[in-house]
């Protein structure tokens, strides 16, 4: 889409949709006089916009500082972070192309931005600050592709999400507002700074330096606790402290004091100077075990930072296909150390943690350029089926299905299910027969969320007798937890035994501001309180589903733990292309949770399903 072939405007003004009352009228009266006479606005309530292109240099904003030109993009929703990222801009090396306030995004909107951005040959880098995503899957295909060539660095405010609505299950407690923004930047290729400070960081890494080849790390410096400092961030980002190779280290040890240690990290103690930066670092960039360098300085007695920050320039200039990144500690010479390494396109650090935490989102932009692209795939499934269950609850006034309604959704779309019943007390002994035994036996009742906190399980049945005892036990207890009034007891579902296996949780939820989010995690009555779970935006591709799977820590028990045999990930995928589907074919669904899928080495099958229904 290309924003700049019609005639556009910015409205700066405020006073409209953002202070409510006649704003939001004033609002739509403007966007509809812009659109009646072919127009495109920037605004209204924004700061303005900047264009460094050679033949355009126009700076249409009310900041008090410009920016240096560069391939930097960048868009705000808020103008005082836009007056910030511009004052820094210079100081920090960033080179802007352009810059948008975007304001009450009335008719440009940040997806707009993008699609421009995609395109336009003098951006290499895009910035965002956003309070919400206008449309949240047109921002996740725009950026998937987007994210392959030109990375996307996010921040995102309004993170506590402490007006969302009170969650109905497992799944609507996991997928809220903070966690499903990071979930929708994962899926878009998208990098979430967490701070200001980290977006500046990503902003000069990316901006300054080419990406690394792999994730190989050597660490220069003259002190060894930020060298050990440096080592175990760069592990703590997914990077590796490289093994440098035995011709490395010899030429090291002939240029260095007996007393350095020419292992990386390579700490060639408190009296190197500028020659002994420029010549140990020379080596260590020519090391093909090598994929980027971080040269770490703390200024000693006699030796001046700015010295030190001369010798990495003419260090990175020979070796300019490489990542090279410097720390640097203390105060003395520091504004100057760091200006001389800022010109020179050198990404400069006071802190060891932020070094090697830009350069693993660096190594991660790596690795998504690789990606592969996923394909939406069309599931088999009864949609009439769901919407006879959906509209037989509203009927009856409720918005939660039946335990039976939520098991036969499962089935209407082929995810397979234990066998069950749905009983009365006089039809559970010729219903256990046709089952067979070992059962479960579980009481069927909407004012009962969590069965085992109340005693409404019982597992494990193993003939009739232990049937026709467990019937009254079970509801004699399920009575003593309410004092003052029983719940309402609508029945009772008989279950066989389902097969050992790992307890896995699938769900979805509708998440405001961003849209249907389906989860994917360890199930079981721990789910909450241990949240090892992977979200992501429907609809999902078989690449969304199998990348989910890997994201959990739990993945290793599921590829096989200690010699136990792998589980079947191929029949997870499809659950979960399965829930995505029924989550986008039928909006009425609020929260789902299948918990638990019992996952097996040959497939998988549910064991429980819980289904809430909007309220609208």
């Amino acid at each position: 889409m290309n924003l700049w072939k019609p005639a556009y405007f910015v409205v700066i003004s405020a006073g409209f949709r953002e202070v409510d009352g006649d704003g939001v009228g004033l609002e739509e009266e403007l966007l509809e006089l812009v659109r009646a006479n072919g127009l495109r606005m920037i605004g209204p309530n924004c700061m303005g916009v900047l264009n460094t292109e050679a033949g355009v240099s126009m700076n249409a904003t009310f900041a008090p500082a410009s920016a240096p030109p560069g391939r930097v993009a960048f868009m705000s929703q808020s103008g005082a972070m836009g007056l910030s990222i511009l004052d820094y801009a210079e100081n920090l090396g960033i080179g802007i192309s352009m810059f948008v306030s975007a304001g009450n995004k009335a008719d440009v909107s940040g997806n707009d931005l993008l699609e421009y951005w995609r395109d336009d040959p003098g951006t290499g880098l895009i910035l965002l600050y956003i309070e919400s995503f206008g449309n949240p899957r047109k921002f996740v295909d725009i950026a998937q592709e987007l994210t392959r060539t030109k990375p996307i660095c996010v921040v995102k405010s309004e993170r506590t999400g402490a007006g969302a609505r009170a969650a109905a299950s497992h799944t609507g407690a996991l997928a809220q507002t903070d966690r499903a923004t990071d979930a929708v930047l994962r899926q878009a290729g998208a990098i979430r700074a967490q701070t200001v400070e980290q977006l500046f960081d990503y902003a000069a890494a990316f901006s300054n330096q080419p990406l690394p080849g792999g994730k190989r790390i050597a660490i220069v410096t003259n002190a060894g606790g930020p060298g050990i400092l440096l080592a175990d961030a760069c592990e703590a980002n997914g990077l590796e402290v490289a093994t440098l190779s035995p011709e490395t280290e010899q030429s090291l040890r002939g240029i260095l004091p007996e007393e350095a240690s020419v292992r990386n990290p390579v700490d060639m103690i408190a009296s190197a100077g500028a020659k002994s930066y420029q010549q140990a670092l020379d080596y260590v960039l020519r090391d093909p075990n090598v994929d980027a360098v971080i040269a770490s300085f703390v200024p000693p007695l006699g030796i001046h930072t700015e010295d030190i920050a001369e010798a990495l320039v003419r260090t990175n200039a020979a070796h300019p296909d490489k990542t090279f990144f410097a720390v640097l500690m203390g105060q003395e010479g520091l504004p100057a150390g760091l200006a001389t390494l800022h010109e020179a396109h050198i990404p400069a650090f006071l802190f060891p943690e932020s070094a090697a935490r830009a350069l693993g989102v660096m190594w991660r932009q790596k690795e998504r350029q690789g990606r592969p692209r996923g394909k939406l795939i069309e599931c088999t499934g009864d949609d009439d089926a769901v919407r006879i269950a959906i509209e037989r609850t509203r009927a009856a006034g409720a918005l939660k299905l039946s335990e039976a309604d939520a098991l036969r959704v499962l089935e209407a779309y082929r995810i397979p299910v234990t066998p069950w019943r749905f009983v009365d007390e006089n039809d559970a002994p010729s219903a256990a027969a046709e089952l067979g035994f070992p059962l479960a036996l579980k009481i069927v009742s909407p004012e009962i969320m969590h069965k085992t906190d109340y005693g409404a399980v019982r597992l494990d049945i193993e003939s009739p007798e232990e049937l026709e005892a467990a019937i009254p036990q079970m509801l004699e207890e399920v009575r003593r937890h309410f004092e003052n009034e029983p719940p309402r007891i609508d029945g009772l579902l008989l279950q066989r035994m389902a097969p050992k296996g790992q307890e896995i949780i699938i769900g979805l939820n509708r998440v405001p501001g961003v849209g249907p989010m389906v989860l994917f995690g360890l199930g079981g009555i721990y789910v909450e309180a241990l949240a090892d779970v992977a979200l992501r935006l429907c609809p999902i591709t078989d690449v969304d589903a199998d990348q989910m799977i890997r994201d959990v820590k739990m993945i290793k028990l599921l590829e096989g733990f200690r010699g136990a045999p792998p589980h079947d990930l191929g029949a997870l995928v499809d659950t979960l292309l399965r829930v995505s589907q029924l989550a986008t074919r039928h909006p009425e669904i609020a929260e789902m949770d299948i918990n638990p899928l019992i996952s097996l080495e040959d497939g998988a099958v549910a064991v429980d399903a819980r289904i809430q229904l909007t309220d609208g």
